[in-house]
């Protein structure tokens, strides 16, 4: 024992001291190519709880969530996951990718559904029970957040819908979907989030951008701890006629040397209704003008792999496409539209319970900075 402990510490230290003498900011998400074994293992452990549970989000399943993930998962994978959860250091990108993570049955998925209305979720609930033990290595709880299409369960699929093109939503596809931190507008987002693609055939590129890419804060992001900006709620509303609420916080949170970060370009620099202040929106610009130079698009997920992020530490977003429509050999043919899984998680029950439903602790129903929906039990 007295071995392992001196070899860890080893380890670490030798980190430390490769650490404090030169610091490149980390300018790329950690990639990590899952072996046969591993994803064997995953894809047994995933049909044996489809068996073992109605649904992957059985109350019973869920409260022991962190006891089957370190049981069944790959010992790398639960180790790479738990040191993720609470380092939040200069190093820390802020993403994991999972490169062939399962194995997805293209012929048991079906056609892609034309919007997730019509979505049938027992053909998914393997990847619901997959998806939710990476959350349980974090330890994390799944949850569901009531300003994400009413609830609809803690895992939601993410498909291009033709009524839906141009907005900024996972539902998008014909512009560019910006980076954003999930829910920028509650103070209770998620803290980790999974998006598992099950297929991409337009070989769409995700983008991830890291405030840990800036490397330290200088004086420009130093005003971005200020209480100055607005962020109104996101697409996922109908606000046509809705006025922008005007509560303010900041975009940067957390240690001030290196800071967490609430942020989505697309409702806080380009949505016009949103009227920041003229010193809010210098800021803004100037900060954009940094950031989008840092933002990583180099990645196209495959069938199977799974980005996994800190929500405080990373944005997300994507490239525009057409949906249903890939070229080979130099012409433009027909595909499966794409199809991806999205699950949140929190570190803590408790401390969201001001938030939660009363009848329900993995729901939120936080509707924008604090402000709850009026619901009825």
């Amino acid at each position: 024992m007295n071995s392992i402990h001196n070899e860890i510490n080893k380890t670490n230290y030798d980190e430390l001291l490769t650490n404090s003498n030169t610091h490149t900011p980390p300018m790329a998400p950690l990639i990590i190519e899952i072996t046969p074994k591993e994803q064997n293992t995953i894809m047994r452990i995933g049909h044996l709880l489809t068996q073992a549970f109605d649904s992957y989000e059985d109350v019973n399943y869920i409260s022991k969530i962190h006891l089957y993930a370190f049981q069944f998962l790959p010992e790398r994978i639960t180790r790479l996951l738990n040191n993720f959860s609470t380092d939040f250091s200069k190093n820390q990108y802020g993403a994991i990718v999972f490169r062939g993570l399962i194995d997805v049955d293209q012929e048991a998925l079906g056609a892609t559904p034309p919007s997730w209305q019509s979505v049938d979720y027992k053909k998914l609930n393997i990847y619901g029970f997959i998806c939710s033990l990476l959350h349980g290595a974090i330890p994390s709880k799944p949850v569901q957040y009531f300003a994400q299409r009413k609830g609809g369960g803690i895992m939601h699929a993410i498909i291009p819908d033709a009524n839906m093109d141009y907005s900024q939503t996972g539902s998008g596809s014909k512009t560019d979907l910006f980076v954003h931190t999930e829910d920028a507008f509650l103070y209770n987002q998620a803290d980790f989030i999974s998006l598992l693609y099950l297929r991409n055939e337009e070989e769409v590129p995700s983008s991830l951008y890291s405030i840990r890419s800036h490397g330290a804060i200088d004086h420009d992001m130093n005003a971005l701890f200020e209480e100055i900006y607005k962020c109104p709620k996101d697409g996922n509303y109908n606000i046509e006629n809705e006025k922008v609420n005007d509560e303010l916080t900041s975009i940067l949170y957390g240690n001030k040397e290196w800071p967490f970060m609430r942020f989505d370009a697309a409702e806080q620099i380009f949505n016009e209704k949103v009227e920041q202040s003229p010193k809010a929106m210098k800021n803004l610009l100037r900060f954009w003008n940094k950031a989008k130079s840092l933002i990583y698009n180099k990645f196209i997920p495959d069938s199977g792999d799974l980005i996994f992020v800190n929500n405080h530490l990373c944005a997300h977003g994507r490239s525009s496409f057409v949906a249903g429509q890939k070229m080979k050999n130099g012409n433009i043919i027909k595909c499966e539209r794409r199809q991806m899984l999205r699950m949140m998680s929190k570190t803590s029950l408790i401390n969201i319970r001001h938030v939660t439903h009363i009848n329900d602790p993995y729901l939120i129903i936080e509707e924008h900075y604090g402000k709850l929906f009026d619901l009825e039990d």
